[in-house]
């Protein structure tokens, strides 16, 4: 690959704005990742790659633009926006001298949207608490923001970075933060840091990992705070779950610790923000399984005001250790559409497979806005517990709450009216924020099913069975629906209410992330490689 320091004009090129952006999960903080396209391909074929050296051969190739180089493993998704693409991932590529690819990193790699050159890495090397904090080879696992000339990262290391988007190619190291180890063209320029676990306390479960949000000039983030190696203490139950900075010097706004003692496992969300109901809302995923709501602004306390919770779990479910129970936490991202809320529960993908709900909320409402609330044998309020919220042994009821949000639930389908409800008709536990276009609502679930629901009746319209398990989210572009699963196959539907396979596509590598479309490019990050698809004939 062309050494970026050497090619005439590079600076000029990487500020190039392109004609639209992806600028975050999701693309916008509302994270419906459903944006307007110009035309995308449902077909292409990748192409062979020599795998002594991990070069991309180009023979054979079709409808890819370019190929580049990652890490060992990948699961951030690709950031596309002002002439760049950054993915996160590790340091199997090795593209910075002082840090050869046999060193563990987190990485966020930053390359040329025109043609996947590279343009500089963050390195952030792991903690030395090891895996109870910071798994080995995963890298940086959550997805960058870009606004302007600023980038947003939360890091393996529990850090927020800001960066100059530009790097050093720009002549200068912007600051305050001016402790760089190296100004080489390849390196990151850092603007600030904020240390979540020094400044905070937070504990993370073996991974920080937020894909940053901003309202306004607030920059929303969940802190990843955890339980310890032992899966029943948690070692910070008062360090916050969700604060806001300011977007542009890192100084703490608010936080809060509403999870608590309650939290489940480990707290790897990642925050929405819309207006509504005329209100800025802040929606944070918890780590106790309940979703919250924030209003979005700077308080004089240093406390926000929370607008409504939501438990997305029974009341009577249990959480059990190694994925046993049936109460899960969120580890999806909220998606706001036409003024309701959406959102799955899930658990940490080594706890495997297990029933979950897909919710519909409308976020309107103040308050405890579960669907159900706890009473005890003598008709008193239960507060929320940590591993189940009601016990019908002890004289507990859950009753139905007359301010509830629930608009409503899928747990799955039963379209044909058999009275059955088999593997392929059940909603599992996911990862995946969902994805709405046109009242249709198209989320995956761990298990490798893909459902596709009415957003406005949660009415099943049909499922899809991959045969693989799911760890990414969907993209609806043009007309058509996309999802990478962890066999490497990228399976594109029509966006329909009957069910219409365009094609299954191989891509020769796991898919751990969504795919992220700009103008008529698709955007894939694979465990190994970021590929550009679409407006190229490698056939000609």
């Amino acid at each position: 690959m062309r050494n970026l320091a050497l090619t005439c004009g590079i600076v000029l090129v990487l500020q190039a704005t392109a004609g639209a952006d992806s600028s975050q999960l999701g693309g916008s903080p509302a994270r419906n990742n459903a944006p307007d396209t110009g035309s995308l391909p449902a077909e292409w074929d990748i192409g062979s790659f020599n795998w002594r050296t991990g070069q991309w051969l180009a023979e054979g190739a079709r409808n890819i633009r370019w190929v580049a180089r990652l890490g060992s493993q990948t699961y951030g998704a690709p950031i596309v926006a002002g002439g760049r693409v950054l993915v996160a991932t590790n340091n199997g590529a090795g593209y910075v001298r002082r840090y050869p690819p046999e060193v563990d990193l987190g990485c966020l790699l930053c390359f040329r949207q025109e043609d996947g050159r590279f343009g500089w890495q963050l390195s952030r090397e792991k903690l030395p608490q090891g895996r109870d904090l910071d798994w080995p080879d995963q890298g940086i696992c959550s997805s960058p923001l870009i606004e302007d000339d600023r980038v947003w990262i939360v890091t393996n290391r529990g850090e927020v970075v800001c960066l100059d988007a530009d790097g050093f190619y720009n002549g200068r190291n912007t600051g305050p933060y001016r402790e760089e180890p190296s100004g080489d063209l390849h390196e990151a320029d850092i603007v600030w840091i904020f240390d979540m676990i020094s400044e905070l306390g937070v504990q993370p479960h073996n991974m920080s990992s937020c894909s940053v949000t901003a309202a306004g000039d607030l920059l929303l983030v969940n802190t990843s705070n955890g339980v310890d190696e032992s899966h029943d203490h948690i070692p910070a139950p008062h360090a916050p779950s969700f604060i806001a900075l300011d977007k542009f010097t890192g100084e703490l706004v608010w936080a809060d610790a509403s999870p608590g003692e309650n939290l489940l496992h480990g707290q790897w969300g990642s925050p929405a923000f819309a207006e509504l109901g005329g209100v800025p809302q802040a929606i944070f995923p918890g780590g106790d399984g309940w979703l919250y709501s924030f209003r979005a602004e700077r308080t004089e306390d240093g406390k926000p005001e929370m607008l409504w919770k939501f438990d997305t779990n029974p009341k009577t479910a249990r959480w059990g250790g190694g994925g046993m129970g049936d109460r899960n936490n969120l580890i999806a991202t909220p998606v706001i559409y036409d003024g309701r809320v959406y959102i799955a529960g899930g658990q940490d993908p080594e706890h495997g497979e297990g029933p979950s709900i897909l919710w519909c909320i409308d976020p309107t409402r103040r308050g405890d806005v579960s669907p159900e609330l706890v009473f005890d044998a003598a008709g008193n309020p239960v507060a929320p517990r940590r591993i189940q919220n009601c016990d019908p042994a002890a004289g507990e009821v859950a009753r139905p709450n007359p301010n509830s949000a629930a608009i409503w639930k899928y747990t799955g389908g039963d379209r044909d009216e058999s009275g059955q409800r088999p593997f392929e008709k059940t909603m599992h536990r996911t990862l995946s924020m969902a994805a709405i276009r046109d009242g249709l609502l198209v989320v995956p679930d761990y298990a490798g099913l893909i459902h596709c629901v009415d957003a406005e009746t949660g009415k099943l319209h049909w499922t899809h069975d991959t045969l693989a398990a799911i760890w990414g989210s969907p993209l609806i572009a043009d007309g058509k629906i996309y999802i990478g699963d962890e066999d490497g196959d990228v399976t594109v539907f029509r966006l329909a209410p009957e069910k219409e396979i365009l094609a299954v596509n191989r891509m020769a590598d796991s898919i751990y992330s969504a795919p992220a479309a700009v103008d008529n490019i698709l955007y894939i990050a694979t465990r190994r490689y970021l590929v550009a698809i679409g407006g190229a004939d490698n056939d000609d």
